[in-house]
Protein backbone atom coordinates (compact mmCIF):
# COMPACT_ATOMS: atom_id res chain seq x y z
CA UNK A 1 0.00 0.00 0.00
CA UNK A 2 0.97 3.13 -0.48
CA UNK A 3 3.09 4.89 2.36
CA UNK A 4 0.57 8.64 2.13
CA UNK A 5 -2.39 6.24 2.41
CA UNK A 6 -1.07 4.08 5.38
CA UNK A 7 -0.33 7.64 6.51
CA UNK A 8 -3.86 8.57 7.05
CA UNK A 9 -5.00 6.44 10.59
CA UNK A 10 -7.25 7.76 11.75
CA UNK A 11 -8.78 9.84 9.24
CA UNK A 12 -10.02 6.83 7.37
CA UNK A 13 -10.94 2.80 7.96
CA UNK A 14 -9.30 0.00 6.33
CA UNK A 15 -11.65 -0.56 3.68
CA UNK A 16 -11.57 3.14 2.27
CA UNK A 17 -7.79 2.97 2.60
CA UNK A 18 -8.25 -0.21 0.22
CA UNK A 19 -10.45 1.97 -2.69
CA UNK A 20 -8.29 4.54 -2.05
CA UNK A 21 -5.59 2.07 -2.83
CA UNK A 22 -7.52 0.40 -5.75
CA UNK A 23 -8.02 3.43 -7.45
CA UNK A 24 -4.08 4.53 -7.21
CA UNK A 25 -3.37 1.17 -8.77
CA UNK A 26 -6.17 1.55 -11.85
CA UNK A 27 -4.70 5.52 -12.45
CA UNK A 28 -1.01 4.28 -12.22
CA UNK A 29 -2.03 1.03 -15.21
CA UNK A 30 -3.74 4.00 -16.60
CA UNK A 31 -1.04 5.95 -17.08
CA UNK A 32 1.27 3.06 -18.50
CA UNK A 33 -0.89 1.59 -21.19
CA UNK A 34 -1.23 5.63 -22.35
CA UNK A 35 2.23 6.01 -21.99
CA UNK A 36 2.79 2.50 -24.38
CA UNK A 37 0.20 3.62 -26.48
CA UNK A 38 1.70 7.36 -27.43
CA UNK A 39 5.15 5.17 -27.69
CA UNK A 40 3.84 2.73 -30.21
CA UNK A 41 1.90 5.98 -31.98
CA UNK A 42 5.20 7.89 -32.99
CA UNK A 43 6.90 4.72 -33.49
CA UNK A 44 4.14 3.42 -35.83
CA UNK A 45 4.01 7.23 -37.63
CA UNK A 46 7.96 7.22 -37.85
CA UNK A 47 7.96 4.00 -39.25
CA UNK A 48 5.54 4.08 -41.71
CA UNK A 49 6.73 7.56 -42.92
CA UNK A 50 10.05 6.04 -43.84
CA UNK A 51 8.93 3.47 -45.07
CA UNK A 52 6.48 5.47 -47.72
CA UNK A 53 9.15 8.01 -47.88
CA UNK A 54 11.55 4.57 -49.12
CA UNK A 55 8.49 3.03 -51.80
CA UNK A 56 8.27 6.74 -53.25
CA UNK A 57 12.18 7.18 -53.72
CA UNK A 58 13.00 3.76 -54.60
CA UNK A 59 9.65 2.24 -56.64
CA UNK A 60 7.28 4.79 -57.27
CA UNK A 61 9.43 7.55 -58.92
CA UNK A 62 12.03 5.23 -61.25
CA UNK A 63 8.61 3.08 -62.42
CA UNK A 64 6.67 5.97 -62.76
CA UNK A 65 5.61 5.02 -66.32
CA UNK A 66 4.03 1.80 -65.41
CA UNK A 67 1.85 0.49 -62.25
CA UNK A 68 3.01 -3.24 -63.62
CA UNK A 69 6.47 -2.08 -63.38
CA UNK A 70 6.11 -0.45 -60.08
CA UNK A 71 4.31 -3.69 -58.73
CA UNK A 72 7.04 -5.59 -59.81
CA UNK A 73 9.85 -4.01 -58.34
CA UNK A 74 8.02 -3.57 -54.86
CA UNK A 75 7.44 -7.64 -55.19
CA UNK A 76 11.09 -8.34 -56.40
CA UNK A 77 12.39 -7.18 -53.06
CA UNK A 78 11.33 -9.26 -49.99
CA UNK A 79 12.47 -7.12 -47.97
CA UNK A 80 9.43 -5.02 -48.64
CA UNK A 81 7.16 -7.52 -47.65
CA UNK A 82 9.01 -7.57 -44.48
CA UNK A 83 9.13 -3.72 -43.83
CA UNK A 84 4.85 -3.92 -44.46
CA UNK A 85 4.55 -6.19 -42.32
CA UNK A 86 6.05 -4.81 -39.69
CA UNK A 87 4.36 -1.38 -40.14
CA UNK A 88 0.59 -3.18 -40.15
CA UNK A 89 1.46 -5.53 -37.29
CA UNK A 90 2.27 -2.05 -35.31
CA UNK A 91 -0.37 -0.35 -36.33
CA UNK A 92 -2.77 -3.52 -34.79
CA UNK A 93 -0.84 -3.07 -31.41
CA UNK A 94 -1.32 0.71 -31.46
CA UNK A 95 -5.01 -0.23 -31.87
CA UNK A 96 -4.70 -2.87 -29.35
CA UNK A 97 -3.18 -0.42 -26.70
CA UNK A 98 -6.53 2.05 -27.37
CA UNK A 99 -8.77 -0.12 -26.86
CA UNK A 100 -6.75 -0.79 -23.42
CA UNK A 101 -5.86 2.92 -22.67
CA UNK A 102 -9.79 3.20 -23.22
CA UNK A 103 -10.81 0.38 -21.07
CA UNK A 104 -8.50 1.17 -18.22
CA UNK A 105 -9.32 4.96 -18.41
CA UNK A 106 -13.32 3.71 -17.81
CA UNK A 107 -12.77 1.56 -14.54
CA UNK A 108 -10.18 4.18 -13.45
CA UNK A 109 -13.19 6.57 -13.63
CA UNK A 110 -16.09 4.03 -12.65
CA UNK A 111 -13.84 3.62 -9.30
CA UNK A 112 -12.87 7.29 -8.63
CA UNK A 113 -17.15 8.21 -9.11
CA UNK A 114 -17.53 5.03 -6.80
CA UNK A 115 -15.43 6.48 -3.95
CA UNK A 116 -17.16 9.82 -4.87
CA UNK A 117 -20.71 8.42 -4.19
CA UNK A 118 -20.39 6.35 -1.36
CA UNK A 119 -17.86 9.75 0.69
CA UNK A 120 -20.68 9.86 2.83
CA UNK A 121 -21.03 5.92 3.79
CA UNK A 122 -16.84 5.96 3.99
CA UNK A 123 -17.32 9.36 6.27
CA UNK A 124 -19.94 8.53 8.09
CA UNK A 125 -18.74 9.98 11.83
CA UNK A 126 -18.72 14.12 12.01
CA UNK A 127 -15.32 14.04 12.63
CA UNK A 128 -14.44 12.17 9.60
CA UNK A 129 -16.63 13.96 7.58
CA UNK A 130 -15.04 17.08 8.26
CA UNK A 131 -11.69 15.93 8.28
CA UNK A 132 -12.40 14.28 4.56
CA UNK A 133 -11.05 16.93 2.86
CA UNK A 134 -7.49 16.23 3.80
CA UNK A 135 -7.56 12.89 2.41
CA UNK A 136 -9.35 14.52 -0.93
CA UNK A 137 -6.28 17.03 -0.44
CA UNK A 138 -3.81 14.63 0.24
CA UNK A 139 -4.80 12.24 -3.25
CA UNK A 140 -4.76 15.54 -5.25
CA UNK A 141 -1.18 16.48 -3.96
CA UNK A 142 0.28 12.96 -4.11
CA UNK A 143 -1.56 11.28 -6.86
CA UNK A 144 -3.37 13.67 -8.83
CA UNK A 145 -6.93 12.03 -8.39
CA UNK A 146 -9.53 14.70 -7.90
CA UNK A 147 -12.19 13.33 -5.60
CA UNK A 148 -14.30 16.31 -5.13
CA UNK A 149 -16.11 16.41 -8.22
CA UNK A 150 -17.14 13.46 -10.93
CA UNK A 151 -15.77 15.33 -14.02
CA UNK A 152 -12.36 14.51 -15.52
Amino acid sequence: MEPSIVMLDDKTDQATKQMLQAVVKRQQKFKKYKHNHILTLCACLMISLMFLLYVYWFIAKPYSYSFFAMFSAFVNNSLNFFYLSVTIGLYGYMIVLKKKVDKAEKEFHALRCEIIEKSKDLWRPESAWKARHTVYDMMKKNFDINLYHENK
